[in-house]
Order: C-alpha cells, then structure tokens, then sequence
C-alpha cells in the first residue's frame, strides 16, 4: 500500500492563479506603501519597475519555491535589490504588508507560516547594511 503524498504548499494554496490573486494584492500593498517609498531609492524603483512585470516575477518565485511547476526566471534577490539600499526597518513593514495580504485572503495559519518563511529566507539578500555615513569627529584636545 502506498503512503498518501502530502499535497505541496502550492497545491494547498491552490495553484498559480490563486497565488497570483494574492501577489496582486500584495505588490499593489508594496508598491504604495509610504513607509517603503520614503526610501528615495525604493521610490524611484516603484515608478520605474512595470507592476505586472513585478507582479509576475513574485508569482513565478513564489510558485517554484512552493513545489509548483514554474520556474523563476529573474534575477537573484541581491542583485534585484542590494542597490535600493533596503533597512531592517523597512523589511518589517514589507512583511506587515504581506500578513495584511495573507490575513485578507484568509490564507490558513499552516501555509501562512510556510509562505512567511519562504519570504524570509530572502531577507540576507535584500536588506543591506546602511550606507557608512561619517562619524562627527570628536573634539581634539589642544
């Protein structure tokens, strides 16, 4: 007797075109989000970047990385976003947009947990060490 195969995260999300609703909502969240706009670098890439491209990317990502059979074809998650210069700060208010994505479709705790972890296993990539800014010298004793 064969043993049941546990359905992939992809299958229980419920394939590409649900994990496509939920990305929409959530890259339309991101993209106007001022608390990551208010990074000038990041502003500047949300007014470049087409958002169904975005869009499309995400969902690619997100599909292969769940056990479905897409394939991510962009480019790697450093090299997408080590110039946008993204702060620990703003990483957080990145992923409270995608709990409000996830809280709104009612995605189950379990694969929530799943997709979050997913998504946090791309933050060393993405959120970079603060430019060094300059120090103010200290006062030099005559």
């Amino acid at each position: 007797m064969e043993t049941p195969v546990e359905p992939t995260l992809y299958d229980r999300l419920g394939g590409v075109y649900n994990i496509a609703t939920v990305i929409d909502d959530f890259i339309d969240r991101v993209m106007t989000d001022a608390r990551l706009n208010a990074n000038p670098r990041v502003d500047e890439a949300h007014h470049r970047v087409s958002p169904a491209g975005f869009k499309y990317y995400v969902t690619e990502m997100l599909c292969e990385a769940a056990g479905g059979p897409q394939t991510y074809s962009g480019r790697t998650m450093g090299d997408s976003h080590r110039h946008l210069m993204i702060t620990d700060q703003e990483w957080v208010s990145f992923m409270d947009d995608l709990q409000r994505t996830l809280d709104k479709y009612e995605v189950p705790q379990p694969e929530q947990d799943e997709v979050i972890s997913i998504v946090e296993s791309t933050k060393e990539a993405i959120v970079t060490t603060s430019p060094l800014r300059e120090e103010p010298e200290e006062p030099r004793e005559p």
